[in-house]
């Protein structure tokens, strides 16, 4: 079976892989925790997308497969998201009685996001219509083949436990679990360098 096409999202399609990323992440523990009503999800989550990976779209490391039906957004060494709009989305959007788990689960993944040049995977996801069609493998594939190119580490945060096979499978490794208070957990995940 050969991989599906995988392109860098155009910038007439970045609203679409928001979309694509939003409604793949619908019934995530994490996401849905922190905003368990749909339409505040459907409200926040796009937004929150783009205030975290927004930059990947202006580095050309955002990645669709046939047509829009999975994406990735990565972020390369020296690229980070944009923290205080993502606070200030969260702070708006999420339920006041969670903010302080909140603060500490986000300094918990600060902790333990690695410290020297890296790629980020911010979000990957698939529209669930297309699930189990290998789209987010062949997602994986594509970017860690560059990574593995530039030897670097490549990072994420799991917040399904459900995906760490995924990410296993392509070499990551689980350095941790973040939780505070109700949350579901984090499951901080490393790509060793390879050469």
């Amino acid at each position: 079976m050969s991989l599906p096409a995988i392109d860098t999202v155009s910038e007439s399609d970045q609203d679409r892989a928001i979309q694509t990323i939003a409604l793949g992440f619908s019934t995530d523990p994490v996401q849905r925790w922190i905003w368990p009503e749909a339409s505040v999800f459907l409200s926040a989550k796009p937004r929150f997308v783009r205030a975290s990976a927004g930059s990947a779209f202006e580095n050309g490391t955002a990645f669709a497969v046939e047509g829009l039906k999975a994406a990735a957004l990565w972020l390369p060494p020296g690229v980070t998201t944009d923290g205080d709009a993502m606070g200030a989305i969260v702070a708006e959007t999420a339920r006041p009685e969670i903010l302080d788990d909140l603060v500490n689960i986000g300094l918990s993944l600060r902790d333990a996001h690695p410290h020297g040049p890296h790629w980020y995977l911010n979000f990957i996801a698939c529209d669930p219509a297309y699930l189990g069609q290998g789209l987010g493998s062949a997602l994986m594939k594509h970017v860690l083949k560059r990574v593995d190119e530039d030897g670097a580490i490549a990072y994420l945060e799991s917040s399904n436990p459900r995906n760490m096979s995924l990410y296993e499978r392509h070499g990551f490794e689980t350095v941790g679990e973040v939780q505070h208070g109700a949350s579901p957990p984090l499951y901080p995940m490393i790509r060793p360098a390879r050469k």
